[in-house]
């Protein structure tokens, strides 16, 4: 088995990594990413890349064809993520996640691959309505990263895919712990801010809702949507991709953390504008056709190894939200500051961009 995987030197990109090496020891795994982030490591370990049959640098929006041949599947996780960013560099969002996304797809279906998983987002749902947002609602998006999911989602089931079978997961807030850590996702963050400083400080009045799922969890809905069977699901099978249990208001979430990281103080925004990016989702289409593959590490397991995985690269920095190393937004503008990369976040061609590409 041969799987192309986009996106293998991010936050996601390394636990799939070991979770599919592990899962198919003999399988040829290709890893193709920009190494926007390759050198945010948060690990003493060999980095997971080191589990890959080879691992390619290039631009989504220029790879080439020939790296699909005799692919059986595709994993698409290279994008640019979150919501911050997408609102700073928005032309970019569009061109890599939507414009990069669906020639990758139309180059797959073109190489008979059997099967294409794009990495979606609960946040396309946008706002609720109080109801769990499944699979067929309306969608809200509120941001340019949500907007450039739904369009990949919308293009992927036009085109003619062939005999290739699509999976547009759509995944709860990432979180847990990672060889290349982001600190910019909820509960990250405040697993973080409890560890370094022993105070967490809820920016919102903590009302908001966020469905969550460790990405070891996503690592292994991935697996199934890489080898399901064109006739289990059709052409396109769109899924919400966690558990009905793990829909968590935002001050609960920092509940949970403080009680789990002693002598941690919690202070709530209570007089914050309502954050309108507030969501629950049903998660029962995922557990009917992917039982096997459900969601296993709960919330106290996330932050049991997110406090452990820090611990053991000794953090303690109380102004990590400024740095660069685990806060994406921070990294991009260090590499746009520094002339390595441009506005349309495409590396420039210059002696410091090659070594910080090779690193």
């Amino acid at each position: 088995m041969r799987i192309l995987i986009t996106g293998t030197l991010g936050y996601v990109g390394g636990a799939l990594t070991d979770h599919l090496r592990a899962r198919f020891p003999a399988a040829e795994l290709v890893g193709f990413d920009s190494g926007l982030f390759a050198d945010c490591l948060s690990t003493h370990a060999p980095p997971p890349e080191t589990r890959l049959s080879v691992q390619h640098r290039g631009d989504l929006r220029d790879i080439d064809a020939s790296l699909l041949r005799d692919t059986d599947a595709v994993v698409h996780l290279a994008a640019v993520s979150n919501d911050p960013i997408g609102a700073r560099f928005e032309a970019a969002t569009d061109a890599v996640n939507r414009v990069g996304s669906l020639r990758l797809a139309a180059l797959a279906a073109a190489a008979g691959v059997r099967n294409f998983v794009f990495a979606s987002s609960c946040s396309v749902y946008g706002r609720s309505d109080g109801r769990p947002k499944r699979e067929d609602d309306a969608l809200q998006p509120l941001t340019a990263y949500a907007v450039s999911k739904i369009a990949v989602e919308r293009g992927l089931a036009a085109f003619d895919r062939g005999g290739m079978a699509v999976t547009c997961l759509r995944f709860a807030t990432a979180c847990g712990m990672a060889a290349r850590l982001r600190l910019d996702l909820v509960l990250n963050d405040f697993v973080a801010a409890a560890v370094a400083g022993g105070r967490i400080e809820v920016l919102s009045d903590g009302s908001p809702w966020r469905p969550l799922i460790d990405v070891r969890d996503m690592a292994r809905a991935i697996a199934f949507a890489a080898t399901r069977p064109y006739a289990a699901g059709g052409g396109v099978l769109t899924l919400n991709v966690g558990a009905d249990a793990a829909n968590y208001r935002v001050r609960d979430l920092a509940e949970a953390v403080a009680a789990a990281v002693p002598g941690t103080g919690v202070a709530i925004n209570t007089a914050a504008a309502a954050d309108l990016r507030s969501y629950r989702v049903d998660f029962s289409r995922f557990g009917a056709v992917a039982p096997a593959h459900q969601p296993q590490i709960g919330l106290r397991d996330s932050i049991v190894g997110l406090v452990q995985g820090l611990g053991g690269i000794g953090f303690d920095d109380t102004a990590f939200r400024h740095g660069e190393r685990m806060i994406r937004l921070n990294r991009l503008t260090a590499l746009l500051r520094a002339g390595a990369l441009g506005a349309d976040l495409r590396w420039r061609e210059t002696a410091d961009t090659v070594a910080l590409q090779a690193a």
